[in-house]
């Protein structure tokens, strides 16, 4: 099966960006245990500090539904959502090759 890559931008409140950064912590270590999981990189953007984005990768899309499944991430929502100021913008691609593919 193909690898399976998400982007997501999740922007948030104004002036709480520091602090969603902050709260994805638990995400990172829950992250550690997940065997299809290859990147999980939380990324501060440059030109505003209340927007985040992530890169994720994972072998399968199986390892990818197992990860949005479980009982963690479920427990992530509540947790995050009062620090959003918008809606987190999916992009979900099959990666092709390049540098440390």
């Amino acid at each position: 099966m193909s690898q399976v890559v998400a982007i997501v931008k999740m922007p948030a409140a104004p002036g709480k960006g520091k602090e969603l950064a902050e709260a994805m912590n638990f995400a990172l270590e829950n992250v550690k245990s997940e065997a299809g999981t290859r990147y999980y990189i939380i990324h501060a953007d440059v030109a505003d500090s209340d927007v985040l984005w992530m890169y994720e990768m994972y072998e399968t899309q199986a390892d990818m539904d197992a990860h949005m499944g479980s009982d963690w991430f479920k427990q992530l929502g509540p947790m995050i959502g009062g620090l959003f100021g918008g809606a987190p913008e999916f992009h979900v691609m099959t990666p092709l090759g390049g540098k440390g593919f």
